[in-house]
């Protein structure tokens, strides 16, 4: 009898990718796709690693593959952008060992800069695809893509979507099974090099494979029909599929496992078989832009939503045109604004930033917040490792007139991920741009993956260290600063100092990130207080955002009482369980009115 446990999406691909005989996982983190290295790495005889970028991480899983064993790589959406590069080439060349390769799309961008359909990657780079509903395919189709991989002689998409990575569902353990493929050294450049002569020849290579993976889509099981009123049909996949069977529980559906190459027999098969046909998909009109290929009618995006994440009665409510209801009351919750937390050692550099009125191109991250009121510090944010190439343009687009006025910020991840080629662009071509790297010793964003920086591998064990300041000044930087981001005034001196010099610099702002675990139990902590008596309400203090910093108003009546002036309109407190005693506010109080708690005399 099989064993049934409770699995989310992610971790499901992890158990479906072990019973797969996995041997080498690589990823970069990223929601909603992080978890799946995370749970790979818990299993024994796995080497799993967190790459420095998706495109070092797809080539480390392309070499094991050569190297005849299995390999998985995993991404969140935009990181397919990274590893495109070696994608569409890997189509060419083939595998040994099975490659499969997950991309992890995120409808609705809940954590995400822009949402992506990479079911198009399927269509551009000519390789199939599988897109699981629930975690139990999830688990199920990772291990067919395996063996699709080495009998197709391709890498395989595996595409999930947000709703199917974190919903929790049962999934049966299954058997492991090990690959044909004897691992080793095999020596087949007419493969694996493509010299334009061997790529021309694995091109028609690839076109005879797509033809067998075409018949096969035809008769793949999870390409199924399931008729029952035949007035209305639906063809859909992935998380769509269960929001149509909750929506029209008594209608027909053609559901897709594998969505590329399309089923085109079995899509034929059941538009004869039904009277009206709706593709129901988040997102583009993939399928149904083929169907309409087919010369069949159906109808699709002109009543489904292109854009944002479906539900059931997004659904029942586009085809019906009845008004669409929530499905269950959400739980009433207070509002927060997103903020950076209480101690974060990123708010002290983006209030120095603010007060300099410089232009700040940011890059992907949770400082990314700093975006929002009250700190307003960041003016662009466009992809990892954006920010100093969006700085260098400016810089070059402007001339003189930028010096002083532009800066690049990124995080020790982000720099490390793809930051270090901008960096070295600014050098060799001669720029001043000011590069700030936000060093906290994580990547704290996705939930505190170890970095090169870090000096862990994901396993926890001990590694080299990446020392970021040796890199920068071997990269050419001759001005390279290492700063206490909490240490506003010099913090602030330096800043100043060098986005004025007419030639490159870094800034490297070093502080642990308050929610690591080792921050978390610290026991040295202090804790800051405002004296009540010496706050003179002028909100100073607010401005620096920190969520531990609460705002009072009074009445005149109360300022008399607590013994204010009359005019004054309220008083700052420190809350004491949000307070992580970075000391950032005591420098924006002239009044000297925030001083370590049991010390009234507001000393710094």
């Amino acid at each position: 009898m099989s064993q049934k446990i409770l699995l989310s999406g992610n971790e499901a691909i992890a158990l479906g990718a072990f019973e797969a005989g996995l041997r080498v996982a690589s990823a970069y983190p990223g929601t909603p796709s992080t978890e799946i290295l995370e749970n790979i790495s818990t299993y024994e005889g796995i080497y799993a690693e967190w790459s420095p970028n998706e495109k070092v991480a797809y080539e480390v899983a392309l070499g094991a593959s050569f190297a005849g064993a299995r390999a998985l790589v995993s991404m969140k959406h935009v990181g397919l952008n990274i590893a495109a590069d070696p994608l569409f080439t890997s189509a060419y060349t083939g595998v040994r060992g099975g490659l499969v390769v997950i991309t992890a799309d995120d409808p609705e961008m809940h954590s995400s800069q822009n949402e992506q359909d990479n079911r198009n990657y399927a269509f551009a780079a000519k390789v199939p695809m599988f897109e699981p509903s629930d975690p139990s395919e999830a688990k199920e189709f990772v291990k067919l893509a395996f063996q699709l991989s080495e009998e197709f002689d391709t890498p395989v998409l595996v595409r999930t979507t947000t709703r199917v990575s974190h919903v929790k569902g049962l999934v049966n353990k299954g058997e492991i099974v090990t690959s044909k493929i004897k691992p080793g050294i095999e020596k087949i450049p007419e493969k694996f090099v493509m010299l334009p002569a061997n790529a021309r020849l694995r091109r028609k290579e690839l076109d005879k494979r797509f033809v067998r993976l075409r018949e096969f889509a035809d008769s793949f099981e999870h390409n199924k029909t399931e008729y029952n009123d035949k007035k209305i049909g639906f063809i859909t996949s992935g998380i769509s599929y269960l929001y149509v069977k909750e929506a029209f529980p008594d209608a027909s559906v053609l559901k897709l496992g594998m969505v590329y190459p399309f089923p085109e027999k079995i899509i034929k098969e059941f538009a004869k078989n039904v009277e009206e046909i709706f593709v129901v998909e988040e997102l583009d009109p993939f399928i149904e832009n083929y169907v309409k290929a087919l010369g069949i009618r159906c109808k699709g995006k002109e009543l489904i939503p292109a854009a944002g994440e479906l539900n059931p009665s997004i659904v029942r409510a586009s085809i019906t045109g009845e008004k669409s209801t929530a499905l269950f009351e959400p739980v009433k919750i207070p509002n927060r604004p997103p903020n950076l937390c209480p101690g974060c050692p990123h708010r002290g550099i983006f209030h120095v930033l603010s007060k300099l009125n410089v232009f700040i191109a940011g890059d992907i991250g949770c400082y990314t917040l700093a975006a929002l009121k009250p700190l307003s510090a960041m003016d662009s944010c466009i992809c990892m490792g954006a920010s100093i190439g969006n700085a260098l343009g400016m810089e070059k687009a402007l001339g003189k007139d930028a010096l002083g006025k532009i800066v690049a910020v990124l995080g020790d991840s982000t720099f490390i991920h793809s930051g270090i080629t901008g960096l070295i662009d600014v050098v060799y071509n001669k720029g001043f741009t000011t590069v700030l790297i936000l060093d906290n010793r994580t990547t704290a964003m996705t939930g505190h993956q170890p970095n090169p920086a870090s000096g862990q591998t994901v396993k926890g064990d001990i590694s080299t260290m990446l020392d970021i300041e040796a890199l920068c000044r071997a990269i050419g930087v001759k001005n390279v600063y290492t700063v206490n981001p909490n240490d506003i005034e010099e913090t602030y001196k330096i800043v100043k100092q060098e986005i004025e010099r007419p030639e490159p610099s870094v800034i490297i702002t070093k502080a642990p990130c308050v929610l690591l675990p080792e921050m978390k139990k610290r026991k040295d902590k202090s804790l800051y207080i405002i004296i009540p008596e010496k706050c003179t309400g002028c909100r100073s203090c607010l401005k620096i955002g920190c969520p531990a910093i609460e705002w009072v108003p009074i009445t005149e009546e109360d300022a008399k009482k607590l013994g204010f002036k009359e005019k004054q309109k309220g008083y700052s407190i420190i809350n004491a369980a949000l307070c992580d005693g970075c000391g950032q506010c005591v420098t924006l109080c002239k009044f000297k009115a925030i001083a370590l708690s049991g010390d009234k005399s507001g000393k710094r």
